[in-house]
């Protein structure tokens, strides 16, 4: 359907505030990174240093473990994607192909596990995880994260897989090919670039995830990057500004980064619900 050149222009207005929006923040956030203090408390803030200088990431890395922290968050975070995907690659397909009262009620059940605040499963997630020896763990915040996006994850997959028309899998059947060779040869490259979206979906959500991370785990040696950037924050609620700017810069660049690499995949795994049988 046509827009008329008053809709076309409204919707490049709403598109350009969208990104203001999500830029300017992030714009700010640089800015303050690269500002000395006495830019930093300056009654006439501007948007370019004047006198830019790195003192505050020289002062970041000395005053907290942030690559240790990093490389938890990048294990933690790299582990549940790796796993979720796994786990709901399978399921999905079932769920997408068998549409049984159990598979719809499963489907059911995802969408309102997702309004399940952190409060409510936190302390049976510590209790289990308690018995299983896994407190302060990273590997115990692995299988938090995986619990945690499994839900949406598969919710996720199984509209990637009703996408993919089911014609191409009983064309494979009629030439001879088995269940697990149509699957392995038709349907899955075809799902490739929605399980590149699920994967990232749930590495951002572990990279970024605060609340899980501050409970489960106590040493220092073990804290991701969320709960590192907190420390930045003193007792009186004073945060040192110049310093958690530049580590909160450091910390968004990963997700910036996968992003980069995999965003074709990301296109075109949004676009798979246009594919016509």
């Amino acid at each position: 359907m046509r827009t008329g050149p008053v809709a076309r222009a409204g919707q490049y207005a709403a598109l350009v505030a969208y990104l203001v929006f999500l830029a300017v923040p992030f714009l700010w956030l640089v800015s303050t990174a690269f500002k000395p203090p006495r830019e930093l408390g300056s009654l006439h803030p501007t948007w370019i240093p004047e006198h830019p200088t790195l003192a505050n990431f020289h002062q970041a890395f000395d005053e907290q473990p942030l690559l240790r922290a990093a490389l938890n968050s990048l294990m933690a975070a790299v582990g549940a994607a790796v796993v979720a995907v796994l786990i709901a690659t399978p399921m999905a397909y079932v769920v997408a192909r068998r549409r049984t009262l159990l598979a719809r009620a499963a489907t059911g059940w995802v969408v309102v596990s997702q309004a399940f605040p952190f409060v409510l499963v936190i302390i049976p997630l510590f209790l289990v995880l308690k018995n299983l020896r896994l407190i302060d763990s990273v590997a115990g915040l692995v299988l938090v994260y995986v619990v945690w996006s499994l839900p949406f994850a598969l919710w996720m997959l199984v509209g990637y897989v009703r996408a993919v028309p089911v014609e191409l899998e009983e064309a494979a059947a009629v030439d001879g090919a088995g269940k697990l060779r149509t699957l392995v040869s038709v349907t899955a490259p075809l799902l490739a670039p929605g399980v590149v979206a699920t994967a990232l979906f749930a590495f951002v959500t572990a990279w970024n995830e605060f609340f899980f991370a501050l409970v489960l785990l106590k040493t220092p040696e073990n804290q991701t990057l969320p709960v590192v950037l907190a420390r930045f924050i003193g007792a009186e609620g004073v945060a040192d500004l110049g310093p958690l700017a530049a580590a909160a810069f450091l910390a968004t660049l990963p997700s910036l980064v996968v992003f980069a690499i995999v965003q074709r995949r990301i296109t075109s795994g949004l676009l798979a619900g246009a594919v016509k049988s």
